[in-house]
């Protein structure tokens, strides 16, 4: 029997796309479904009744929820291609500390350059963004990706956050590149493999999409 698969997203989530990158690499046919954040649907309150949030995956019947737990689960059960996950545990163990440390740090770091209105917090929020893409690039030091050769976990992590990085620089007044040459030769290098350029929404629409949000909250 063929299995059902569903996802539950929203198209500027970097947390949705990391689950449609997974998705790709395994080679995997799934139906997609656009949440409302503003008009959650029942199908999502009642896959997610804890964190009523997104992405959600419902695999035959049943959700799993949290973006990395989620791909942590796609690759548990199709293992058959493209692993992410390392097979030695002391690897497996440090991909999910990097995931993780992406995971709290990058996100809310991120939310106070772009959605700050206190000239001090932004101003903080992008010194701490910045120390903190580049303590990334120091991990990936001289790799191709963060898996050493092969494409994994904290690449899956991490390059969805990629097509918000001119969100942030244009409302930071910064150039990653500038900062961080090794982690944007990085992301280009991801955006070439098919799993990620077909996963990743366009930067122009996210900046765009920001910026509505911006007029709404009364910040621009």
């Amino acid at each position: 029997m063929a299995d059902d698969i569903v996802l539950l997203s929203g198209w500027p989530s970097m947390f949705g796309m990391r689950v449609r990158v997974a998705l790709a690499e395994k080679g995997l046919k799934y139906e997609y479904r656009e949440e409302d954040l503003r008009n959650k649907s029942p199908l999502l309150l009642n896959m997610n009744p804890v964190h009523k949030k997104i992405p959600v995956l419902i695999h035959n019947g049943k959700p799993i929820s949290e973006s990395m737990i989620i791909v942590e689960y796609i690759d548990g059960v199709w293992n058959h291609k493209s692993p992410l996950l390392p097979t030695d545990p002391y690897q497996r163990a440090q991909a999910r500390f990097w995931a993780d440390y992406v995971d709290k740090k990058l996100f809310d770091i991120g939310k106070k350059i772009i959605w700050s209105t206190k000239g001090e917090e932004h101003e903080t929020g992008k010194k701490e963004f910045i120390e903190c893409l580049k303590l990334l690039e120091r991990e990936l030091g001289d790799n191709p990706y963060f898996g050493g050769e092969n494409f994994g976990f904290v690449d899956v992590s991490l390059v969805t956050f990629s097509c918000w990085f001119h969100t942030y620089e244009s409302y930071g007044n910064f150039s990653i590149e500038t900062e961080c040459p090794k982690l944007i030769a990085w992301t280009k290098r991801c955006l070439e493999k098919e799993s990620v350029s077909s996963s990743l929404a366009d930067p122009r629409k996210i900046h765009d999409y920001a910026s509505g949000v911006r007029k709404r909250l009364g910040i621009e």
